[in-house]
């Protein structure tokens, strides 16, 4: 234990943090900042990909390839995002980090943009047809033939990688996050627990990628919605101490916080490292999970479903984990020692007695099953990389089963792990996306300039670079 968590110190630390944020900024420059500036016509197309089937003037499409729509497509990578980094994540950046901790989150989310629109770009641009006629694509892929068949051997180490991680971060540590949860605010038992999110996602993993996506477009959107809403009632509630939060992000940024209360106090390097650690821990931007769901969506434009995928960053951090950050410093009781999702729900809890605390439990319940939806589809295609379309069924029952198990699980080992295999997913991802970024780039200028514009695209095309 010792040893992995030395390991986890090395994976996640500052070469790190920089390799991630370096190859962001890269990204971000080379794309002149495209990912920013066309924040806007994402939206725009995210709304309008709600119906694969038919462009924005209501004629019927002729680029059906994909399972999913791309709205749905963006709901999938969302479901895998939108989990415990948004409660009990931000909580710790900022129990460890100090306030100055968000500003650095965002930072890293405006960077992150550019990677996750670089990476649905490449998942698209490199995706595949299996033998079962359903396209994949990810990291694995545009390594594989972006790349060269030379460089396969990085590829099959992502998805190694991927197929091993889903079973922590995406599995067994969400089970045990609910369980957790439902076992402090009420009492429930944590075998019910797994064994109600056991039946609850086999259900749906069993179903594969279309019934994920169907029950992540509906489920992600409402919780996020509701969650954000009450969110928003606390900050009207706290609205007098709104400003202090504010001040307290932006002045501790680039100035250490003393100790005060149960809070340990934190430098302007501790506000840095936690705030990119836990933002890329939320959003994901980097790690090449995301592109994954990205490369099922019903387009034949890589750039439109980049433009698409770049929102996920953006909802999940500048938009939920905000939320958390701002509830959370709005509290009397931020710097009372507190950390985890047990701060959020205090939070929450002083603005709305005896309610706040639920909100956060179930919300932390909703997020972490989607999240086991969107990671069983992560690491399924992974497996399938290495072992074939034939493995797929034994991959999604081994996940199913261990949902329970980590539900009574005691998950120290498994955190460490799962924490190790996430960043190892990053390094073959990013290797890739810098080595493969003049494609990138390409294609978006093509984009922008009407080169690679399909007939019936050119309503939500804007020529301007």
């Amino acid at each position: 234990m010792t040893f992995l968590s030395s390991m986890e110190g090395i994976v996640w630390g500052v070469p790190m943090l920089v390799l991630l944020l370096g190859v962001g900024i890269y990204l971000q420059l080379g794309l002149k900042l495209v990912p920013l500036r066309k924040l806007g016509t994402g939206f725009k197309l995210m709304w309008q990909g709600r119906d694969a089937k038919h462009t924005p003037d209501g004629k019927a499409k002729t680029d059906t390839d994909g399972e999913i729509s791309p709205f749905n497509a963006l709901m999938t990578s969302l479901s895998a995002t939108i989990g415990t980094g948004n409660i009990a994540g931000v909580a710790t950046a900022i129990f460890l980090g100090g306030p100055g901790a968000v500003f650095w989150m965002w930072i890293t989310a405006l960077v992150g943009m550019a990677t996750k629109f670089a990476e649905a770009v490449l998942a698209v641009r490199f995706r595949e047809t299996d033998s079962t006629g359903f396209h994949v694509g990810g990291p694995m892929f545009y390594i594989k033939n972006g790349l060269g068949k030379k460089w396969i051997w990085l590829g099959g180490a992502f998805a190694l990688f991927g197929a091993v991680a889903a079973f922590g971060i995406g599995n067994t540590v969400q089970s045990n996050s609910v369980a957790e949860g439902l076992s402090e605010s009420l009492g429930v038992p944590h075998w019910l627990t797994g064994l109600v999110l056991m039946v609850l996602a086999g259900a749906v993993i069993l179903g594969g990628i279309k019934r994920i996506a169907k029950v992540a477009g509906k489920l992600v959107p409402i919780m996020g919605i509701a969650y954000v809403l009450a969110g928003i009632l606390v900050l009207i509630l706290n609205a007098g101490q709104i400003g202090e939060a504010f001040s307290l992000i932006f002045y501790h940024a680039f100035n250490p916080i003393a100790a005060a209360g149960g809070f340990a106090g934190a430098g302007v390097a501790m506000a840095i490292q936690f705030g990119v650690a836990r933002g890329i821990f939320s959003n994901e931007a980097g790690l090449g999970s995301a592109p994954i769901a990205h490369a099922a969506a019903k387009t034949k434009n890589p750039v439109r479903q980049g433009l698409i995928a770049m929102l996920g960053t953006f909802i999940d951090t500048i938009i939920v984990c905000s939320i958390t950050a701002l509830v959370i410093l709005t509290s009397v009781e931020w710097d009372g020692g507190e950390t985890g999702a047990r701060l959020t729900a205090v939070s929450f809890d002083l603005a709305l007695p005896g309610i706040g605390e639920y909100v956060v439990t179930f919300a932390l319940a909703v997020f972490a099953f989607t999240t086991i939806l969107g990671w069983s589809f992560y690491g399924e295609k992974c497996f399938q990389f290495l072992f074939g379309t034939r493995s797929i069924t034994l991959y999604r029952v081994l996940f199913i089963i261990a949902i329970p198990l980590g539900a009574m699980a005691n998950l120290d080992l498994v955190w460490v792990l799962a924490s190790v295999f996430n960043a190892m997913m990053a390094i073959p991802n990013l290797i890739a996306l810098a080595l493969l970024s003049p494609v990138v780039f390409k294609l978006t200028k093509d984009y922008f300039d009407g080169k690679n514009v399909l007939p019936g695209e050119e309503l939500d095309h804007d020529k301007s670079s």
